[in-house]
C-alpha cells in the first residue's frame, strides 16, 4: 500500500465524541496539513495514526514502518547535551556509542546546527535551535512517516519560515511522508500538498484542497491569494470561522 488511508475514523473521550466518521487519504511522499478550530480533534487524529491512541471506530491503513512524532514542545532531556538528545532514540538499537554520536552530528549539521552547538544543553539553546534538535532526533531513527503537532507555532516569524523550508527540504531529500497539525491556514498553504479541513467538534472532513505549486514558488503573494481563494469556499470558511 502506498500512503495513508483513513476510513470512518472515530474517537470519544467518555460520552463526548471528538472525531466522527473521518475519512481521507494522503499519498506517500507528500505533506498533508490537518487544520480546523480548537477542539476538533486534530491532535487526536495524529495520535491515532501514530498508535498512541486506539481508534474508537473506523480504520487506519498504511505500510509505514517507522512513524515518528515531532511536537510543539521539543521535549528534550535537560541533562543531556544536543548531540546526546539526537542520539537518544538510537540507544534501543545495537549501534555503538561512537556510531550513534557520529550519526547525530551529521543530522545536526543537516538541520543547520553549527558544530559549536552540538555540546550545548537545552537551556543553552534558543527555541529555534531546540526545535532543530527535536527534528534531528526524529530523523535519527530513519522514519518514513513524520507526524508533526504544531511544531513551529511557538517560533517567531523568521524562525518559522526557516523551519518550514527545512522541513520541505528534508521531506524531498529523504522521500518522507508527513502529516502536520496547524491552526494557521497560511502555514498550511505555504507547506502542504494536501490541506484537510476539519469541522468543529466532533471533527469530520469539511473540505480538502490539493496544491500543485512547488514550494519554491509559494511566496507571500501566492500565500495571500491562495488563503483568500480557500476562504471563498463556504465549507472551508465555515469550518475555520471559530478560529477568527
Amino acid at each position: 500500500m502506498a500512503g495513508l488511508e483513513v476510513t470512518g475514523l472515530g474517537h470519544a473521550f467518555g460520552p463526548q465524541p471528538i472525531v466522527e466518521d473521518l475519512s481521507f487519504s494522503l499519498p506517500a511522499g507528500s505533506l498533508g496539513c490537518l487544520i480546523g478550530p480548537s477542539g476538533c480533534g486534530k491532535t487526536t487524529v495524529l495520535s491515532m495514526i501514530g498508535g498512541l491512541i486506539a481508534p474508537g471506530s473506523g480504520r487506519i491503513d498504511h505500510a509505514f514502518r517507522h512513524p515518528v512524532f515531532v511536537f510543539q514542545d521539543p521535549c528534550l532531556l535537560p541533562w543531556r547535551d544536543a548531540r546526546d538528545n539526537v542520539a537518544f532514540g538510537l540507544k534501543a538499537t545495537d549501534m555503538d556509542r561512537k556510531t550513534r554520536r557520529s550519526r547525530a552530528e551529521r543530522l545536526m549539521e543537516a538541520v543547520g546546527l553549527a558544530p559549536e552547538d552540538h555540546g550545548k544543553f537545552p537551556h543553552e539553546l534558543s527555541g529555534g535551535m531546540r526545535q532543530r534538535v527535536a527534528l534531528a532526533r526524529a530523523l535519527a531513527v530513519e522514519p518514513d512517516l513524520l507526524l508533526l503537532d504544531e511544531p513551529f507555532s511557538a517560533l517567531d516569524v523568521g524562525l518559522r519560515r526557516q523551519m518550514q523550508s527545512l522541513l520541505r527540504r528534508l521531506i524531498a531529500e529523504r522521500d518522507l511522508t508527513a502529516l502536520l497539525v496547524t491552526h494557521d491556514l497560511a502555514e498550511a498553504v505555504r507547506l502542504a500538498d494536501h490541506i484537510l479541513v476539519l469541522s468543529p467538534s466532533p471533527g469530520r472532513l469539511a473540505a480538502s484542497h490539493t496544491l500543485a505549486e512547488p514550494f519554491a514558488a509559494r511566496d507571500d503573494g501566492f500565500v495571500h491569494c491562495m488563503v483568500n481563494r480557500l476562504l471563498a469556499d463556504p465549507a472551508t470558511a465555515q469550518a475555520l470561522a471559530m478560529e477568527t
